[in-house]
């Protein structure tokens, strides 16, 4: 029998891919791992674990080059320690992407004239329909590609353990979140507590930090005055007269969520103002001054803007900033929350004081 000239790889990979598939080679058995052992051959031995966990592509689009140089590489580990005898795991799996996989989920939606993922979001706030709809769709681009992708890998020769497959949302990991999580919070290792994130309105849930990117934006700059008071909110005048503060901002439809004024230790008002109040106008919300090195200093000659803009007292909104939280945080200051998850001002997420500030819900 003579070898044919060329080597045509479609011609034999399919029968090759078969055969592996039929023999479990790349199957990893926990039963024969022994960290202490040396390496070995021998049928039913001891050997050490060699272990690779996939980074989990994910199921937003089909794999690229950079997929198949990257899964290249780990195959060529994997298969080295498997011939020197490691029992060895490639362990397969997806990922699901949360935001990313939203956002081009909204768009293949977009482009089909359906509802957007966020429509289905709203309607879960109402009932259980848009939750079961959310997933539903989700679940079906999560199929679809998380099979091309695997496809993708098996075409590829990956001698990963395919009965190992797994999606980082299954129920299998989902578990092994679960427990995960409750073993840190039953170690004290974590604990739970109101958190600023970052939310956005348009997808209706949080973001990571490198998923926001910051821009800087032309907006306004207000100026307002909260009247000075005791604890009990009765007006107060200080020794030199004074019976209000100017706060200067570049957010003050935030203020109906002001839980402290502050002020730096080194301004020479701070004295005086010690100990009192300043109640928010149409709230009428009795709030602190408190003394915090983070609020800058006025200066109208400096050639920073913010001194030369600044009055020496900001104001502090716990739930509307990451500053402000860690402010509040300081000064164990509430954060109360003014608004609605698409960003509107509401009274129905944590704001009950809302006074005559009714007309802006």
């Amino acid at each position: 029998m003579s070898l044919p000239k060329k080597y045509i790889p479609s011609e034999h990979e399919k029968r090759i891919r078969k055969k592996w598939a039929e023999s479990r080679v790349f199957h990893a058995d926990p039963s024969r791992v022994d960290r202490d052992a040396e390496p070995n051959h021998e049928p039913g031995a001891k050997r050490p674990p060699y272990t690779v966990l996939i980074p989990p592509p994910n199921v937003t689009a089909r794999l690229h080059l950079g997929h198949a140089l990257n899964n290249t590489l780990q195959d060529i580990l994997v298969r080295a320690h498997r011939m020197k005898g490691y029992e060895t795991l490639w362990m397969p799996g997806t990922d699901h992407a949360g935001i990313a996989t939203q956002t081009v989920v909204d768009k293949r939606l977009k482009e089909a004239g359906e509802p957007a993922l966020a429509d289905y979001k709203k309607q879960e706030l109402q009932d259980a329909t848009g939750r079961d709809a959310f997933i539903a769709k989700v679940q079906a681009w999560k199929d679809e590609y998380e099979q091309a992708i695997t496809d993708q890998l098996v075409e590829m020769g990956c001698s990963c353990d395919w009965e190992r497959q797994r999606f980082t949302m299954d129920e299998i990991c989902a578990r092994a979140v679960r427990e995960a999580f409750f073993r840190l919070f039953k170690t004290g290792l974590i604990y739970r507590g109101k958190r600023l994130v970052n939310w956005d309105p348009i997808s209706q849930t949080a973001l990571a930090d490198d998923e926001v990117d910051m821009i800087e934006v032309d907006g306004i700059f207000a100026y307002m005055r909260y009247p000075l008071c005791d604890a009990d909110g009765n007006a107060v005048t200080t020794p030199s007269s004074t019976d209000h503060i100017t706060v200067a901002t570049t957010r003050p439809e935030t203020y109906m969520g002001d839980t402290g004024v502050a002020v730096n230790p080194d301004d020479p008002r701070a004295a005086e103002l010690k100990d009192l109040f300043v109640k928010l106008p149409l709230v009428g919300r009795v709030i602190p001054i408190v003394q915090d090195d983070y609020v800058v200093l006025p200066n109208p000659e400096s050639s920073d803007s913010k001194a030369k803009m600044a009055t020496g007292f900001l104001k502090v909104t716990p739930a509307h900033d990451p500053n402000d939280e860690q402010i509040g945080l300081r000064h164990d200051l509430p954060a109360i929350n003014i608004m609605a998850p698409d960003a509107s001002i509401s009274d129905q997420h944590g704001w009950e004081d809302v006074g005559e500030a009714s007309m802006f819900v």
